[in-house]
């Protein structure tokens, strides 16, 4: 094997004489589907290479007239990486505290057998932040639902006394909690789930945003039911928010048959739909709840599992770690995360904006009411579904998108999503706006 060298920063970043300023867009391309799992489908011929400003980034792009490699251009992320960048690309507040606590504070890294002072601080925000008993640190969003899964079954046979092995966890359909085995044996997802089985046993499923089905479920199965575990708004489904008294009428079938309200706040949680966390627009409050994405500010992947005491107490030691989960640089990242969501006002400007945004998807949709069929959302998370045609590609709204210098991403082909960093002013607003105006115009 001949000696890997590497060296350089940026550009000058080099592999084996390879310079990573020198590629094309398409030797990128290249270099990923001969030496990496095709496990997603990116955009075609593009390449992000830096951030400008909280809501734009740098990217490049195949030259138009052959005489350079790539040129670079500025593009809007309406995307945020699928809301883990709540607080805005490279949030100065949250670098400068990482790197002041690397530099001057000698930030050690440690793993939970041992303590260390930031936990201690990363516990209390984030405790009063969610407004909860407990929290549980993890790392990536899909490990909180993970967490908030066993923790849901574990109350049920410690404390619901539910016989052993017959705990059943109730999930919606079109849910999507993420990728292990658990998440996709409770996803209804055919291409999560082809040639990934057998899955978990005591899982069900019952339409999502319909009350009558499931206390139809609760009054059968009740006994043995130890959560209901659901998203407030449906994220990869294409934005789907349920009527505004299904949470209110869930919370209350939930006392009554003394099961837990499981909520995934992943997407929707850190200000992303106008209130800190999504189930306070409907009035309700948890049982439980995972937290991800947003709460490592776009920094680290931080997540957590915030609960009852009741409900994490049933955690013992050895039944539960994680070895990055909450060590001294995440417990420094998710606590300036909190701080930046709290100082900043995020969770008002996805309200506001979120508005703004809401106003002109109106607009389009009476413009086009033979293309848009409809647009729904709430604060930052937002989304337009196109009626299902061959022309009205959600892939090709979001590739002509990407020729205007705005970055979205289809999802169950006919629906866009648009969510952009909090932080986003009303200008970008308004210029993501246009741009769908002039896309779907052209269709």
């Amino acid at each position: 094997m001949d000696k890997l060298k590497i060296t350089g920063y940026g550009d000058d970043l080099t592999i084996n004489g390879i310079r990573i300023g020198d590629l094309t867009p398409k030797d990128h391309e290249d270099i990923e589907i001969n030496k990496g799992g095709q496990n997603y489908k990116p955009l075609e011929n593009v390449v992000v290479s830096h951030v400008k400003n909280s809501s734009v980034l740098v990217c490049r792009k195949p030259s138009k007239d052959n005489i350079k490699e790539y040129i670079e251009e500025e593009l809007v992320d309406g995307l945020c990486c699928y809301s883990a960048v709540n607080q805005g690309q490279l949030n100065e507040e949250i670098v400068d505290a990482v790197v002041h606590h690397l530099k001057n504070e000698k930030l050690p890294t440690v793993p939970r057998s041992i303590r260390h002072k930031y936990m201690a601080a990363f516990l209390m925000a984030a405790t009063e932040i969610t407004q909860m008993d407990k929290v549980v640190p993890k790392v990536a969003g899909v490990e909180s639902w993970e967490l908030t899964f066993k923790l849901c079954r574990r109350w049920g046979y410690k404390i619901k006394k539910i016989p052993t092995g017959k705990a059943i966890v109730v999930g919606a359909t079109g849910n999507f909690h993420g990728r292990s085995i658990s998440a996709v044996s409770m996803s209804d997802d055919p291409d999560a789930r082809k040639d990934f089985g057998p899955f978990l046993p005591g899982i069900e499923l019952v339409k999502y945003n319909n009350i009558n089905a499931l206390e139809e479920l609760f009054e059968k199965k009740g006994e043995l039911i130890a959560a209901y575990s659901v998203e407030p708004i449906q994220g990869e489904a294409g934005v789907i928010v349920p009527d505004e008294d299904y949470w209110p009428r869930v919370s209350a079938l939930c006392k009554k048959h003394n099961i837990l309200l499981a909520m995934d706040e992943v997407q929707t949680g850190f200000g992303r739909t106008g209130e800190n966390f999504a189930h306070q627009l409907f009035g309700v409050k948890p049982d439980i709840m995972g937290c991800g994405k947003a709460a490592g500010g776009g920094i680290l992947p931080v997540s957590f599992v915030a609960g009852r005491k009741d409900v994490i107490n049933t955690l013992t030691p050895g039944s539960e770690g994680s070895t990055f989960g909450g060590y001294p640089l995440a417990s420094v990242v998710g606590t300036y995360a909190i701080k930046v969501l709290v100082d900043s006002n995020l969770s008002k400007n996805a309200k506001v904006r979120g508005a703004q945004l809401m106003s002109h998807y109106e607009e389009i949709m009476s413009d086009f009411p033979d293309k848009i069929r409809d647009v729904r959302g709430k604060g930052l998370l937002t989304a337009f579904e196109m009626f299902d045609s061959s022309r009205l590609d959600g892939h090709k709204v979001s590739v002509e998108l990407l020729k205007r210098g705005v970055y979205a991403k289809e999802t169950h082909k006919t629906t866009v999503r648009i969510a952009p960093a909090l932080t986003i002013d009303a200008h970008n607003i308004d210029n993501i706006a246009e741009n769908i105006r002039d896309v779907i115009k052209s269709l």
